[in-house]
C-alpha cells in the first residue's frame, strides 16, 4: 500500500530566497539548507510500498527520514540534532498523501511512526535494566519467604497483632500475611513483582522489537534497521518487512548499507551517493559491489 505518494524537498532557487533575509556571518550553519538541493541536486521524491536510501556516512539519509517525519508529523521516541533553520526548512517542504478522510488521516498518523537505531538501543537496554531490577527485587522477597519457612514453620512471627479495619495500610499488611502464608515462595514472588522478560540477545530483542511497533495498515520509517541484528536476524527482518507490505498495508522507507535489506524484491532504491541522486538497482550500488568484490576474491576459501 501507497501512503505517502511523493514528498517536495526546497529547491535550490527557494533556499536562496529564504536565506537572502538573514546575515551570513551569524550563522555558522543553515542546516539542512543546501544539503539536498546543492550537493544532492534533489528536490522530489516519489515512493513505493518499499523505498530505501541508501549511501555513505553523511549522505544525508537519516536527516531525509527526519524530514519526511517531522512534516508528516510522526510518532518518535527518540530526539535528534536540529538546528535554527529545521523548522523553516520543514514548513516549506511538501507531500502527497493518499488518505483524504479526516478520521482516517488522524487514525494512520497515530499508527505511524519512525524508527531509529537509537530507539532499539535503548529498547535493550531498558529490557535489561528492567530484569536487573526484578531480579533484585525477587532475591530480596525470596529470603524474606524462605525466612518464613525457616523457623520450625512459625509464621506467627510475622503475623501483624492488631488490625485496624479502618486502616488501608493495616489491612494491606495483613493481606500481604496471607498471601506469604499461603502461597509457594515461587508463586508469591511472581504475584509481587511480576515475570521477568524472556532473555534474548541483543539481536533478537532488536528484531521483536521491530515486530511489536511495526502493526498493519502503518507508514514506517526505519532508520537502519540492520544495527544490532545477525545476517541471520536481517534476513529475518526482510522476509518480514516484505509480508507485512504485501499482505498487512505497511508502507515502508527506510535508510540501509545491509546488502540482505537492499536486496527485498522490487523495493525502490535512491541512491543518496550519486549526483543527482537517482534510482537504481541495489546491484549496481557501490556499498554492494564492496560485498560482492571482497567475497569474489575469497571464493576459493569457501570450497
Amino acid at each position: 500500500m501507497i501512503y505517502l505518494q511523493s514528498f517536495r524537498l526546497m529547491t535550490r532557487y527557494s533556499e536562496d530566497d529564504f536565506l537572502s533575509g538573514f546575515s551570513r556571518t551569524c550563522f555558522d550553519s543553515y542546516y539542512p539548507f543546501g544539503i539536498f538541493s546543492r550537493e544532492k541536486n534533489l528536490s522530489e521524491l516519489e515512493f513505493s510500498d518499499i523505498t530505501i536510501f541508501c549511501g555513505g556516512n553523511g549522505s544525508g539519509k537519516s536527516t531525509l527520514l527526519n524530514i519526511i517525519s517531522e512534516k508528516l508529523g510522526l510518532n518518535r521516541q527518540t530526539l535528534y540534532n536540529r538546528t535554527y533553520f529545521f523548522n523553516p526548512y520543514i514548513e516549506n517542504c511538501e507531500y502527497d498523501l493518499n488518505i483524504f478522510d479526516p478520521v482516517k488521516l488522524r487514525n494512520f498518523k497515530q499508527m505511524s511512526k519512525i524508527i531509529t537505531s537509537d530507539d532499539v538501543f535503548n529498547h535493550i537496554i531498558d529490557v535489561r535494566q528492567k530484569n536487573e531490577n526484578l531480579s533484585f527485587k525477587r532475591d530480596l522477597i525470596f529470603e524474606e519467604k524462605t525466612n518464613m519457612n525457616r523457623y520450625g514453620g512459625n509464621w506467627n512471627q510475622d503475623r501483624p497483632r492488631n488490625i485496624n479495619m479502618d486502616d488501608p495500610a493495616s489491612i494491606k499488611a495483613f493481606s500481604d500475611y496471607v498471601e506469604k502464608s499461603k502461597m509457594s515462595a515461587s508463586a508469591y514472588v511472581r504475584k509481587r513483582i511480576g515475570i521477568e522478560e524472556r532473555t534474548y540477545s541483543n539481536g533478537e530483542n532488536g528484531f521483536k522489537y521491530f515486530t511489536d511497533a511495526i502493526q498493519p495498515g502503518g507508514l514506517y520509517l526505519l532508520d537502519e534497521p540492520e544495527n544490532s541484528l545477525s545476517a541471520e536476524m536481517q534476513l529475518e527482518l526482510v522476509h518480514f518487512l516484505q509480508g507485512m507490505a504485501r499482505f498487512y498495508d505497511c508502507q515502508f522507507i527506510l535508510s540501509s548499507h545491509s546488502p540482505f535489506i537492499l536486496s527485498l524484491p522490487f523495493a525502490k532504491i535512491y541512491n543518496m551517493d550519486s549526483e543527482p541522486v537517482t534510482t537504481c538497482r541495489w546491484t549496481e550500488l557501490p556499498n554492494v559491489r564492496i560485498y560482492h568484490d571482497f567475497f569474489s576474491e575469497h571464493q576459493t576459501e569457501f570450497i
